[in-house]
């Protein structure tokens, strides 16, 4: 455990490095102990090779790297940081949904860029990376992440491929909540993107259920119209009617006579 000061200086660090304009200073220093200690930190998740361990693992580092984020956030000078970056999607990969989204909305207003080793755009990781978190565990990303990762990404260039992974995250978690024409809305949008997207029998599930309710409520409807309606008995001859029922036939038993039958019967 780090700290108190230590934490202290680290953020106050960050943010003399974020603010400045020029790696010839003497808070490139800071930067580069920062750079070494995600050097050893990575050299850790290296070593191990269950995803759900390396997961953990990252939740167990970021507390190290808080002071140097809000630095970073708080300077809100938008230079490249290496470390940042990296950090944010170790955020994503352990579930810290609120520091990740922060840090990601930081990165895409700012137009960093990720470090070398992860060969994709930032928004496209971004989008990615939450996706295939969803993909692995849905009940782990909620809906409104999707949401947010969505709309933070929208005007961003990425391949078709990727964005149509996050349409059909939404359209799962759509389906889980019982949103069934926005989960046939964002399946649909998915394979619009990519028609291998993987999602078309999801899309059919989800097609057939609609379809089911649909009919359900249109079988109530008509059994609601119907409802209470009834034929008239056939109208007896007030003059006749002691004696004969209105087709000369002899009348009824009395307690028969005012007897309506449903109709159809």
């Amino acid at each position: 455990m780090t700290s108190p000061a230590f934490r202290f200086r680290q953020q106050a660090e960050a943010k003399k490095h974020a603010a400045i304009e020029s790696q010839d200073t003497i808070n490139a220093d800071a930067y580069e102990k920062m750079l070494l200690q995600l050097a050893e930190h990575r050299a850790q998740l290296k070593g191990i090779q269950s995803k759900a361990h390396k997961a953990k693992h990252k939740a167990e580092l970021l507390p190290v790297y808080v002071p140097w984020i809000r630095g970073v956030l708080e300077a809100g000078k938008g230079r490249q940081d290496d470390v940042f970056m990296t950090v944010m999607v170790w955020a994503i990969d352990a579930g810290n949904w609120p520091m990740a989204l922060e840090m990601a909305t930081y990165a895409i207003e700012h137009k960093l860029v990720m470090p070398d080793q992860y060969q994709r755009t930032t928004a496209t990781v971004i989008a990615e990376e939450i996706a295939d978190q969803a993909k692995a565990n849905p009940e782990a990303v909620p809906l409104e992440i999707l949401q947010e990762a969505m709309t933070l990404t929208d005007e961003e260039d990425m391949h078709d491929q990727v964005r149509a992974k996050l349409y059909k995250a939404v359209g799962v978690a759509r389906t889980q909540t019982g949103d069934l024409q926005g989960a046939e809305n964002a399946y649909t949008k998915a394979l619009q993107l990519h028609d291998k997207a993987g999602c078309k029998k999801d899309l059919e599930a989800v097609q057939r259920e609609l379809k089911k309710l649909n009919d359900d409520s249109g079988q109530a409807g008509n059994q609601n119209d119907g409802d209470g309606q009834q034929t008239p008995a056939n109208t007896v001859d007030p003059e006749n009617q002691d004696n004969t029922t209105g087709d000369g036939s002899p009348a009824a038993a009395a307690d028969t006579d005012n007897k309506n039958t449903p109709e159809g019967e």
